[in-house]
């Protein structure tokens, strides 16, 4: 019973703040924020107009590939946003889990004891 509870409030804590750490880093993974950052004003699925010859041509390819970056900045913008929350959502409960982990053999021990009584 001393192993357990040495290993509970030792190694087993550091467990949970090792599984939380991997975690969110599989989140970051996942989402692919350096890739999302690195390309917020590229355009959109790399769909680009290339200008002709003529002036019209020319301000026509410039305004869709001015729409094509910008529908990519938001599409991008809003999977960071959906990232960003993600990372706050798991962060709070490793944190919450990282709180409560002591404090589970103590909720055992008093339910056994409010049991008894």
């Amino acid at each position: 019973m001393l192993d357990l509870f040495s290993w509970w409030y030792g190694s087993g804590w550091f467990g949970v703040l090792a599984a939380t750490q991997r975690r969110l880093s599989r989140l970051a993974e996942a989402f692919s924020i350096k890739i999302l950052l690195n390309t917020l004003f590229s355009p959109w699925k790399r769909i680009i107009t290339y200008p002709g010859a003529s002036l019209d041509a020319k301000l026509r390819a410039w305004g869709d590939n001015l729409v094509s970056r910008c529908v990519g900045f938001v599409v991008r913008f809003i999977v960071l946003l959906a990232a960003t929350l993600s990372f706050v959502g798991l962060s709070l409960l490793g944190l919450t889990e990282l709180i409560l982990w002591p404090l589970l053999p103590l909720v055992a021990i008093a339910l056994i004891v409010k049991g008894l009584l």
